[in-house]
């Protein structure tokens, strides 16, 4: 509908508006005596706005000669309906058979006066529509060039959060083996099952966010395979619309560090993750001790997950999402908010 507001507004100004405004002026009159003169304007006035409409302004837009072309048909446009002014109608018609029709005026006659008026009319309305129309596509362009470079840098942050997964994970495999637990083989096929969900999603911008769910819960059974009786993990997910649609891969990393920065194999601990969704509104809440001071700094593996993080947050969700990041009392907090969109939108 948008797209064709500018043709509707065309169509407009020269079956209505400039209709009206010849009106205003005595035309019956003049079509009666010089009817081919006033054809000619008519037709004139209509090729002018198709062509500052379809050319002239387009040419203004651009760089180089295109800016000296459209100066040029702007001139041209001036110097024909001069051509129109100049003309003296009376003189090749001494009798004029409406004496409604002043024969000489000493200065500007009335016609003369009507071409012009109607002259500036059509010139300041093609170029305003066509302005619009002009600072619209351009506009459109700009945000098409800004989202294709958002898909470019989301697509690094995700490339950059896959290894990020594989080397923490496969720490956690190495662990397991290492000391013979029990479960190593049944969690090396849990990896691949894990391994084979981020494959599958590299490529998407969205998933269903139970699958994500479900993703994490398989990484939290993991990586408490390594722990021994001091840390406990809870983990509480309740989602009302498992097919609402999240970006992949933007809550593990946030899951990630509650097992990387909030264990202990000597003191106890307790990491606690909560993950809801309501009516739309998704809430990730993490929260584990700190053993030993952490510093997210770019030059370490953490800094850039948690980077990497809150840049796709930034540019997927600018407006609906809050994130917020406390300590306190010993204690790491993260609490995550995003507004989801509609799986049919």
């Amino acid at each position: 509908m948008l797209k064709r507001l500018p043709h509707y507004i065309d169509a407009a100004f020269c079956l209505v508006i400039l209709p009206v405004m010849v009106m205003l002026f005595p035309i019956e009159r003049w079509g009666h005596n010089f009817t081919w003169y006033v054809v000619a304007v008519g037709v004139w006035l209509y090729g002018l706005y198709g062509l500052n409409r379809m050319l002239t302004v387009k040419l203004l837009f651009r760089s180089g000669w295109h800016r000296g072309a459209a100066i040029c048909l702007i001139v041209f446009s001036f110097a024909v309906t001069a051509c129109f002014t100049e003309y003296d109608l009376y003189t090749p018609m001494p009798h004029i058979r409406d004496a409604g029709i002043v024969r000489r005026l000493p200065l500007v006659g009335q016609y003369q006066q009507a071409v012009w008026s109607l002259f500036m009319i059509v010139e300041a309305f093609s170029f305003v529509v066509g302005l619009l129309c002009q600072m619209d596509i351009q506009e459109r362009q700009r945000l098409a060039v800004e989202s294709e470079r958002d898909k470019a840098q989301i697509a690094l942050y995700k490339a950059q959060i896959k290894p990020h997964f594989m080397f923490n994970t496969l720490n956690t495999l190495y662990g397991l083996f290492l000391t013979g637990h029990p479960n190593a083989l049944p969690s090396l096929e849990r990896f691949i099952g894990m391994v084979r969900y981020v494959h599958s999603t590299s490529q998407s911008e969205n998933v269903a966010l139970g699958e994500e769910v479900e993703y994490i819960q398989q990484y939290v059974e993991l990586q408490s395979l390594r722990l021994n009786d001091m840390t406990t993990v809870k983990l509480d997910t309740r989602v009302s619309n498992p097919s609402s649609m999240v970006a992949p891969m933007l809550l593990v990393t946030f899951v990630e560090n509650c097992f990387k920065h909030g264990v202990s194999p000597v003191e106890k601990g307790v990491v606690d993750i909560s993950i809801t969704e309501d009516n739309g509104e998704l809430k990730l809440v993490t929260s584990n001790r700190e053993f030993g001071r952490l510093e997210y700094g770019a030059g370490t593996p953490e800094g850039v997950g948690l980077e990497n993080c809150r840049k796709r947050l930034q540019l997927l969700y600018p407006s609906r999402h809050k994130l917020e990041i406390t300590r306190a009392d010993g204690l790491y907090r993260v609490e995550l908010s995003i507004t989801l969109q509609n799986t049919n939108s």
